[in-house]
This record gives C-alpha cells, structure tokens and sequence, in this order.
C-alpha cells in the first residue's frame, strides 16, 4: 500500500483493470463494431501503423495495441508514436498542459514466498499476477518531439506488395483453392479459400489468407490453441476472436485492410463472452499477438528487425506495480 487514505480514514479502492478494459471493449462492441479494426484507404500508400513507442522505437503488444487503437489519437492524425511523461521529459520534449493520455498495462509475474505451503524445510514459492498501468501520450500532444516520416519500403519491406505471398509460401502451409468459402480445416491441417475472382482486389485476397493463416498457428505443433469447439460455443467464440485479433495485427504491420467480413453472430458471440469473464479480452489479446508474431517471423525482414517488447517500456516508466484484481 502506499499509505494514502480518504478524507474518512479508509484506503481508496483499489482499481479493477480487467474490469475497466473490459467494460471499454464491450461498449464499443455494442456499438456493432470490433474497435480494433481501423479503415483502410488503397489510395494511401502508408496505410495505418502499428503504435510504437516514440522513444524506443518498440511496438507495442497485445491489450496495448487495442487500447491504443481505440484512443482518438492512433490511426487519425498519421502518428503512431506514444510515450509517458517520463519519456518525453527525458528527451526534452514536452507534454502539453492539459493532454489527457491513455493508459496501458504491462503484465508480469511476481515471484513471493509461499507461507502457506507445508513446513517440509524446502523453499516455496508463488507467482502473485500483477499489472503495471501507465499512461502515454500521442506524439501529436507533446511539443518538441520531431516530426514523425513514416517508415519508407526500404525501412519496411514488410509493407511491399508481395509480403503477404512470402509470408504463406514460407509457411508451408497447405491452401486448397475452390468453393466459396475460406476457413482452416484442423483435420486436414489445411488452408481453403475460394478462386482469386470472388476477391474485390488483390489486398483483400490476402487479408482472408492472413486471417486463415492466424487460424493455421493453433495446431497443436504450432502454439496449440483449443480447436475443439463447435460454431456457437465459447471455444469456437475465443478463437474466433483471437484469429479476428491476430489477423488485424499483421495486416496492419503488412498495410492490408483489417475490415474482413465475419459471421454477423460472432460479435454477439464476444459480447457474451466479455461481459461474463472480465479476463478474457487479455487473454484472446495475449494469444492473438502470439499468433501475430508467429506469421510475421516468416517474413525474413521484419523477423530481423523486430525482436521486441513492452517490457523496457514499462521499465522506463515512473507507475507502480499493483496486484491483478
């Protein structure tokens, strides 16, 4: 604890960040829209960009990346780059009187002594789950930063036109093509997706073949994922949203259209799923962003140039660690 107290003598409660997530997705969901798909413009070469940090350089991961996405700053303003107080002051930067910023969390776990455990003269331990929230700023409310360039195809060849065809031909994956549907089929550990015609255009061909190839990473020799649910149950509704997650992770590092055509009943679907488990957003978010790094590791120049976390961000950060609720 840190010792404050209420003007009535009682500690201030102790915030719920699952709950406070949670209660912000849900309400943008019930809105009728994912909040973490962003528009997509051909005529605009860039494209969105994944958040990073605007003095790191890093990206950030899983529930960051929603949160962020959801904040009206990323995607709007061109500027992807974010940053505590801390971090702008260090660099002489600037944060504007008044900015409000956005909270994020970095997970860890705490490893304590178990006084519970038997008195056997072993040592025992117990991991305590805590989260570290911080807040952070747009580079567009802080004064003194640069001006952010958007990376060019040479600094991310990842965003070269022909990146979604590296990343499934060094795969391997299997991609039967015919019938008007696409989905991965875990019997035969395969990939199907209709003829290339039924596509508006080439990047949306390969954004359902990136979404099916999200689905590919949760075969048990990959990160082995649960596939045992049917349509309609919870299993089927949390991998369904971390493929949804996942998928919109990498086509937004690759610069393709996140707005893919899902079952109208899977965001009733999350709905149900969020409100009765306060957890499970990170949980799909975390998974999602596993699954994300797997596909993007197959494209040799982005697997050289990112090997990355948020940790060292919240490192640098001045917020405290507080118990998970």
């Amino acid at each position: 604890m840190n010792g404050k107290l209420k003007s009535n003598g009682r500690a201030p409660a102790r915030r719920d960040h699952y709950r406070d997530v949670t209660d912000r997705i849900v309400a943008a969901l019930e809105q009728g829209v994912a909040p973490w798909r962003r528009p997509w413009n051909p005529d605009t070469a860039a494209g969105p960009l994944s958040p990073i940090n605007a003095t790191t350089g890093r990206r950030y991961h899983g529930i960051n990346v929603l949160l962020l996405g959801m904040s009206q700053f990323s995607f709007a303003n061109g500027d992807p780059r974010f940053c505590s107080y801390k971090q702008a002051k260090d660099r002489g930067w600037q944060v504007r009187a008044g900015e409000k910023g956005t909270t994020i969390y970095f997970y860890k776990q705490l490893q304590v002594e178990d006084r519970d455990a038997p008195s056997d003269g072993e040592e025992h331990t117990r991991n305590i789950p805590l989260l570290r929230s911080f807040t952070v700023f747009n580079g567009s409310q802080i004064d003194g930063i640069p001006a952010f360039t958007p990376p060019t195809i040479e600094e991310a060849p990842w965003r070269r036109f022909d990146a979604p065809d590296i990343i499934m031909r060094n795969s391997r994956a299997i991609v039967h093509i015919g019938g008007d549907q696409a989905f991965y089929r875990p019997s035969t550990d395969s990939i199907h997706l209709p003829p290339k015609n039924a596509f508006r255009s080439p990047e949306a061909l390969a954004s359902v073949e990136i979404h099916e190839l999200c689905h590919w990473t949760a075969a048990p020799s990959r990160l082995n994922r649960d596939l045992t649910g049917v349509f309609g149950s919870a299993k089927y509704a949390f991998e369904e949203l971390v493929a949804d997650l996942a998928s919109c992770f990498v086509n937004t590092e690759l610069g393709l259209p996140t707005e893919i055509e899902n079952h109208a009943s899977y965001v009733a679907f999350w709905l149900e799923r969020l409100k009765s488990d306060k957890r499970e957003i990170f949980r799909a978010a975390a998974a999602a962003q596993k699954a994300a790094d797997f596909c993007l590791a197959f494209h040799p120049d982005f697997a050289e140039s990112h090997s990355d976390s948020d940790e060292q961000d919240a490192a640098d950060s001045d917020a405290p660690l507080v118990e998970a609720a």
